[in-house]
């Protein structure tokens, strides 16, 4: 567990800081998105990610491991997004917004260190395609609660869907770190 604790660490700092850039150069212009448009901006992502995978090859130079970045970032975003829930003031202080992005990366984190304890780290044994996988069917999950205007009878609702897709992001990047190594 203290490597897996080391690696996502690690894995959130390269998306954070990617993070911190963009939001240098456009902004927070993300800001104007709703949460439903911040989820088919995921879906473009893991779709692209699951396209390159089936295919074996792509055409845009970017590869799927900055889509996994991608997939990391916009869920936080939603998540911010669910918290402020103004889409009308897209000016938030630079500060801010990172502040908000270590809080719910942290909350994302501790999640995946008490399902870790109890799934003892499985996800180490799936396949990046698997992880892909989960990650759309999270999205489908999400866009029916949204569509179901966040009612729902027994399940969780879009937050926890977002943390999820954190952490199936985050161990997607863990392993294709893991293949640079060998």
């Amino acid at each position: 567990m203290e490597l897996t604790d080391k690696q996502y660490d690690e894995v959130i700092s390269v998306c954070r800081a990617l993070f911190v850039k963009k939001m240098k150069d456009y902004g927070t212009a993300w800001r104007i998105l709703r949460p439903k448009s911040i989820t088919d901006q995921i879906f473009i992502k893991a779709q692209r990610i699951r396209s390159i995978e089936e295919k074996g090859t792509q055409k845009v130079s970017e590869g799927i491991y900055s889509e996994f970045i991608g997939i990391v970032n916009y869920s936080v975003m939603a998540l911010i997004q669910l918290e402020l829930n103004d889409y009308d003031d897209v000016n938030l202080e630079i500060n801010r917004a990172a502040a908000l992005y270590d809080k719910y990366t942290h909350l994302a984190k501790s999640l995946m260190e008490d399902k870790n304890h109890d799934y003892g780290e499985a996800w180490r044994d799936m396949r990046i395609s698997s992880l892909t996988d989960i990650i759309l069917m999270k999205i489908f999950r999400t866009k029916q609660i949204e569509d179901n205007e966040g009612v729902t009878e027994v399940s969780e609702g879009v937050d926890a869907n977002y943390f999820d897709m954190i952490n199936y992001a985050v161990f997607a990047l863990i392993k294709i770190n893991e293949e640079k190594t060998l």
